[in-house]
């Protein structure tokens, strides 16, 4: 049976996973971040009390 014979298609599928590891993934990872993550600042602010006019 010729699809037990790893040998013809064996060599294309591992060929083409190196080069989906290798350059596709390389190409999709610069547009993972396009923007530097910005740091918040670190202090906290007082919430104001809501007015509840109708009580």
């Amino acid at each position: 049976m010729p699809q037990l014979n790893p040998g013809p298609w064996f060599a294309i599928f591992l060929s083409s996973w190196i080069i989906y590891l290798t350059i596709i993934t390389s190409k999709m990872n610069n547009f993972k971040y396009q923007n530097d993550p910005v740091l918040q600042d670190m202090k906290k602010e007082n919430p104001q009390p809501w007015n509840w006019p109708w009580i």
